[in-house]
């Protein structure tokens, strides 16, 4: 498979802005594996489907609003500081992006809320990225909270508002740690989960922390040569026995989402059984893949030439997906993050 085979032509009145409401309301595409079958449904029929002995498997990472706006010591420049991940909890020492990065230089201060909390570069990473530490002592999270505008992707032609800071995150998210949304998730209700989980099927969470990776597009013709980001992530004990049943007890494994499904083949046994870990991933999953534990995938509709595409070609054959977003396209599907979702079964 080469990267050209991932490109595909997107009208940018089909990328949502805004989510629907309530958030199960969206619309959902059925592929069928085994049958090349292609259904059209909405999201709350979704529990239809599900089988009593399954396992539906969440990433409850949390968005955190991880633009912030400040201005340069002396000068007074306009700097926006989008902050990666932290390098040292007792330090206060984060990766960050910066813009415009001309104008940041080490030693630099950035001050922000009215001067009361800021930054100091103390390394330069990549062209934009530098490394800073903060002169909080307070709890960070919460100064973020309040100064901080929510990461919303690039493809939203918008500011952020404060509807997002609730719309932008599942409503399972629990580990604040990501800077983009774990966006298969976004379509449950608490409602929806409790009908699911009535209809007994397991409910297991992991965490990984969605990186800016995500959305980067591969650049490269020949994937074998393109290097992932790596993100941290984290699947428990007592979230491995409750996979590990299941698959004991021949239960099919769901898993919401690319970066989930990421999570678990990183962590397979040599006997196909998830294994608790507490580590960094870069794994990279593209055509062709022999998927050790997730049986079911819920997606969303994913940028051209994306890694999150390329894996979701992976599962179900790349000729039956490019068709079901050719459909998706002609049905007026709404694409990306705040978009519609997809149900791949066998």
């Amino acid at each position: 498979m080469k990267l050209s085979d991932f490109k595909y032509p997107l009208p940018r009145n089909l990328i949502a802005k805004y989510p629907v409401s309530p958030r199960d309301r969206s619309r959902l595409m059925v592929l069928h594996r085994d049958t090349q079958e292609i259904e059209l449904k909405h999201f709350y029929e979704i529990v239809d489907y599900f089988e009593e002995g399954s396992c539906l498997v969440m990433n409850e990472t949390k968005v955190f609003p991880a633009r912030l706006i400040g201005r340069k010591e002396k000068t007074n420049a306009k700097i926006e500081v989008f902050i990666l991940r932290e390098l040292s909890k007792e330090e206060n020492i984060w990766d960050v992006i910066v813009d415009p990065a001309r104008k940041v230089r080490i030693g630099n201060k950035i001050y922000f809320d009215d001067d009361k909390f800021y930054c100091e570069v103390i390394d330069n990473t990549t062209s934009r990225g530098r490394t800073v530490r903060f002169n909080t002592k307070d709890d960070f999270f919460k100064i973020i909270n309040k100064i901080g505008k929510m990461p919303l992707p690039h493809y939203i032609k918008r500011e952020p508002t404060e509807k997002d800071k609730e719309n932008y995150k599942t409503v399972y998210a629990k580990n604040i740690g990501s800077v983009a949304a774990p966006t298969a998730g976004l379509h449950f209700t608490k409602q929806l989960l409790k009908k699911i989980e009535n209809k007994g099927v397991k409910l297991a969470y992991i965490t990984l922390h969605v990186g800016l990776g995500t959305f980067r597009t591969v650049e490269v013709e020949d994937l074998t040569k393109h290097r992932m980001d790596s993100e941290f992530y984290e699947i428990t004990p007592q979230t491995a026995d409750i996979i590990n049943k299941c698959i004991s007890h021949k239960g099919k494994i769901i898993a919401v989402g690319t970066s989930t499904t990421r999570a678990l083949e990183s962590s397979v046994t040599t006997d196909s059984f998830v294994k608790p870990v507490k580590g960094w991933t870069d794994k990279f999953i593209f055509p062709p893949y022999n998927f050790k534990i997730v049986n079911q995938l819920i997606t969303n509709f994913h940028l051209p030439s994306s890694t999150l595409l390329m894996l979701v070609a992976a599962f179900a054959d790349r000729d039956f997906v490019m068709k079901a977003y050719k459909k998706a396209i002609k049905e007026n599907f709404r694409f990306y993050s705040y978009g519609d979702a997809m149900y791949i079964i066998w």
